[in-house]
């Protein structure tokens, strides 16, 4: 394995990659706080708005977060009043979890910072660029997720 000097690594495209991303997280963070969520908590509502009344462990691996974790999103969110947990009509032991009206007005609110958000992303990007990118982010992440 080559060594690399501190420049080196900081021009790498991995580097850059965690740089982008952290500066998103920071900029996406900024502006849910507006609309009352933290992040991680937007990807948790989109998976509700798809398709309501999912469990517990759907949702945790639909975001590949482990069981502790999502119960714990999910009590903070429900103590929020943006879900509710109901027991599942056909068995017992599953317990669902649906959107409330305040969760519901709050994905309303925050389609609209994601979109800000993508413009500000995509900012002097041309459409062409903007397809590009897309195709090359696609294939970053099956590269990253694949074994």
């Amino acid at each position: 394995m080559k060594t690399m000097t501190p420049e080196q690594f900081q021009q790498t495209i991995s580097f850059l990659l965690a740089q982008v991303g952290k500066a998103h997280r920071g900029c996406a963070e900024a502006r849910l706080t507006k609309v009352g969520l933290h992040a991680g908590q937007e990807m948790f509502l989109m998976r509700l708005w798809e398709q309501d009344g999912q469990t517990q462990s759907q949702l945790a691996g639909d975001m590949c977060i482990q069981p502790p974790t999502i119960n714990k999103m999910v009590s903070r969110m429900e103590a929020a009043g943006l879900v509710r947990r109901e027991g599942d009509a056909e068995d017992n032991r599953i317990t669902r979890v649906y959107l409330t009206e305040t969760g519901q007005s709050i994905v309303d609110q925050m389609q609209v910072v994601w979109s800000e958000l993508e413009a500000q992303t995509l900012a002097n990007l041309t459409p062409d660029e903007r397809v590009l990118l897309r195709r090359l982010l696609l294939q970053v992440q099956s590269n990253l997720t694949q074994e």
